[in-house]
């Protein structure tokens, strides 16, 4: 996929919350949460796409590192909560993305802001930007403290590949049965990264 492609693709009008459910129709809408007056924290993640060096497009994500905590060992993109510095949520995911990989976001093209995202259990509503670098023209330098590895993803091949269903233990006496996962080599993403990248895939294919 060109640059000129993916600039086209980016400009027609986002599928929304319609991505969202369409993966995990039971998580509800996050507008209508929103809407009811739900208490939620500002976040940000910057989503990379890159061609690599056999013409691929490429994008970022990592494997946060395990604490006790509902986001422990999960498949990410950079990103983290609005801090009171930030002048926006822009400034939010840039600053993020560099701590937490070493990559600075803002020497890239910012193709567009995606559709907000609630999540209940931590109660972040987290605002996706997607940057596009031509190249590879960056090196990682890895947050120890978050981040426990940093992965490349072959994006149309990850959407072109089949949704696994995984049941997702969340305690002893509770599992989710049955949740869609992305999934390229042993990764799996599932969650609000998972349902980011249902509205990517959306605008991509």
């Amino acid at each position: 996929m060109t640059h000129a492609e993916l600039v086209s693709k980016f400009d027609q009008e986002l599928p929304g919350e319609r991505s969202h459910l369409a993966f995990m129709p039971v998580r509800g809408s996050s507008r209508e949460q929103i809407r009811q007056g739900i208490a939620y924290r500002d976040a940000a993640v910057a989503i990379i796409l890159f061609h690599n060096e056999a013409g691929k497009l490429c994008t970022i994500v990592t494997r946060r590192q395990e604490y006790d905590g509902s986001h422990s060992g999960q498949i990410s993109f950079p990103g983290g909560k609005k801090e009171l510095d930030d002048k926006n949520l822009l400034e939010t995911a840039i600053r993020e993305c560099y701590e937490e990989i070493g990559v600075y976001a803002s020497n890239f093209e910012l193709l567009k802001e995606l559709t907000p995202l609630f999540v209940p259990v931590s109660q972040f509503l987290i605002t996706p930007y997607v940057f596009y670098s031509e190249n590879k023209s960056f090196d990682y330098m890895r947050s120890e403290r978050e981040v426990a590895a940093i992965h490349e993803l072959d994006i149309l091949e990850l959407f072109h590949s089949e949704v696994v269903q995984v049941d997702i233990p969340i305690n002893p006496e509770f599992t989710l049965k049955n949740v869609p996962h992305f999934k390229q080599g042993d990764i799996l993403i599932w969650g609000a990264t998972a349902l980011i990248l249902n509205e990517l895939k959306d605008i991509l294919i």
